[in-house]
């Protein structure tokens, strides 16, 4: 038996910069300096990223993906979840203004 999850999320996701900096820099002892070192990339991306300023791209993620073991598509995942969700935040009244087409 399975129960369909048709809910919309109450509360915006979490933005991979949020998982990065709470899960994974204090379990690998990492800096600002120490990650960006460790991905290849500029301490600026990575702190941009931290705060939510900027977006996993697929470069990134898979950076990200190669450094912690984990799959680009987890990264990438969880930035469409983030940004799928302020899309619908910012269209609300309008897509609630379509109706559904029916087959003819």
């Amino acid at each position: 038996m399975s129960i369909a999850n048709t809910g919309q999320m109450k509360r915006r996701p979490t933005h991979p910069g949020e998982m990065l900096r709470e899960d994974f820099m204090p379990d690998y002892d990492l800096s600002v300096s120490g990650l960006a070192d460790a991905a290849g990339v500029s301490r600026q991306s990575i702190n941009e990223l931290l705060r939510g300023r900027r977006s996993v791209t697929p470069e990134m993620a898979l950076r990200l993906s190669k450094l912690f073991g984990n799959s680009p598509e987890f990264w990438l995942n969880a930035q469409r979840a983030v940004d799928l969700w302020d899309a619908a935040q910012a269209i609300k009244k309008d897509v609630a203004r379509i109706k559904p087409l029916s087959v003819a």
